[in-house]
C-alpha cells in the first residue's frame, strides 16, 4: 500500500441514533431515523458482480514467467491494469468485463512476488526496487508484442504507470493512476515528517526489522485484511472476497519481493545496478507527458485535490474525486474507473 508520505486514514463512520419527540401531550415517542447514506454507495455499482478471472494464462516476459488474466477480444484496443499491495488482479474482476464489453483487450499481470507469476531462474535477485517492476510490465508487452497501451493502476500499479509514462512514454496512449503521482524518490523519503504523519507509515517501518519479515512470512493473510480495512474503511467486503485475493500472498517470494520493495524505499536495502540508470533518471522527478486521468478518494485525506501532483502532468489531463471510496479503487468503484480508462484513451 502507498501512503505516498501523507496521512491516509480517516475517522471511522459514526452510527446515527434514533432522535427522541416530543409530542403536544407531554408524550415521548421513539421516531425511526432514516437510514444514513453510505459513503460512495452509488459509485459502488456493480462492484462485486464477477468472481472469476477466467483462464489464467503465462507468457516468458524478462526475468519472469507472468501469469495474467484476460477480458475481451484479442484484436481490441490493449489496457493494461496493475495492482498494487496487498491486492490482485481480483482488484479488476468488474472492471475487466466492463471493457470488455467495450470492444478492449484487456490484460491484467500479477506482478512479481504475487500469484502463479515466477521467476525463471532462482538466481534473479527477489528485488521489489520501483524501475524493476516497471521494466517486468515492458518485458510483459514486448512478449506480447504490445506496442502500446492504454495503462490504469492504484498502488504499486499506479506507482508502475507513473514510472512507465515517464521513461517509455511511446509505450503509453494513455493513462489513469490513482493517487496520482507516486514516484519514490529516495532522497526525499529520508526526511522526517509531522509525527501524525508518521503514524500511517507504521507498516513500513514494522517490515524494515527482520521482526517485521517475519510476522508478515508468519501473518500475511491477516495482516493485509487489516491493511484492506484500514486502507478501505467504507467497503464492506465479504471474506470470500478476501480470500480469492488472498491466495496470491502465498507465491514462494511474496514476502521477500514485499520486504525488498519497502527496505529500497527507505534505502535500507539495495537495488539491482541493472535499474540504476532508470532510478537516477526517476530520482529527478521526470513529468508525465501523456494523457492522463487522475483519481484520489478518500484514502488520499488532506492531498484529494490532487494539486500536489499537478505540475507533473504536462499533457492532456483531468482529475477525479471518488467521495467516500477508499484506496482500492477499482474494486470497491468499478464502473468510475472503467469509464476512467474510456476517457482517458479518447483524450
Amino acid at each position: 500500500m502507498d501512503i505516498n508520505r501523507r496521512r491516509l486514514f480517516g475517522g471511522a463512520l459514526a452510527a446515527g441514533a434514533a432522535g427522541l419527540a416530543v409530542t403536544s401531550l407531554g408524550a415521548c415517542v421513539t421516531e425511526t431515523p432514516a437510514a444514513p447514506a453510505v459513503p460512495g454507495a452509488a459509485l459502488r455499482a456493480g462492484a462485486g458482480a464477477n468472481t472469476t478471472l477466467g483462464p489464467i494464462k503465462t507468457v516468458e516476459a524478462g526475468v519472469l514467467e507472468v501469469a495474467y488474466a484476460e477480458f475481451g477480444p484479442a484484436s481490441g484496443q490493449p489496457v493494461i491494469l496493475l495492482h498494487g499491495w496487498p491486492y490482485d488482479p481480483y482488484s479488476y474482476a468488474d472492471v475487466g468485463p466492463i471493457l470488455a464489453e467495450s470492444g478492449f483487450r484487456v490484460l491484467v499481470p500479477f506482478l512479481r512476488g504475487y500469484g502463479p507469476t515466477r521467476f525463471l531462474s532462482e538466481q534473479t535477485p527477489r528485488n521489489g526496487q520501483q524501475s524493476a517492476i516497471a521494466r517486468d510490465i515492458v518485458d510483459f508487452m514486448d512478449a506480447l508484442r504490445i506496442d502500446s497501451a492504454v495503462f490504469g493502476g492504484f498502488d504499486w500499479g499506479a506507482r508502475t504507470v507513473d514510472i512507465i509514462a515517464a521513461l517509455w512514454p511511446e509505450r503509453v496512449e494513455a493513462m489513469v493512476a490513482v493517487s496520482g503521482y507516486l514516484v519514490t524518490q529516495q532522497a526525499a523519503q529520508q526526511q522526517p515528517l509531522p509525527p501524525a504523519a508518521e503514524l500511517g507509515w507504521w507498516y513500513q517501518y514494522y517490515f524494515a526489522t527482520e521482526r517485521g519479515r517475519l510476522g508478515y512470512a508468519r501473518n500475511r493473510h491477516d495482516f493485509n485484511k487489516l491493511i484492506w480495512r484500514n486502507a478501505s474503511p467504507a467497503w464492506d467486503f465479504d471474506e470470500a472476497t478476501y480470500q480469492r485475493s488472498g491466495a496470491a500472498f502465498e507465491n514462494p517470494d511474496h514476502v521477500d519481493i514485499v520486504i525488498s520493495n519497502y527496505r529500497w524505499r527507505l534505502s535500507l536495502a539495495p537495488g539491482e545496478p541493472r535499474y540504476d540508470d532508470y532510478e537516477q533518471r526517476l530520482a529527478t522527478g521526470p513529468t508525465i507527458a501523456v494523457p492522463a486521468i487522475t483519481i484520489s478518494s478518500d484514502f488520499d485525506g488532506a492531498a484529494k485535490d490532487g494539486k500536489a501532483y499537478r505540475g507533473k502532468f504536462t499533457g492532456k489531463y483531468e482529475h477525479r474525486v471518488l467521495d467516500g471510496i477508499g484506496h482500492n479503487v477499482p474494486q470497491e468503484a468499478p464502473r468510475p474507473f472503467a469509464q476512467a480508462i474510456v476517457d482517458a484513451g479518447r483524450m
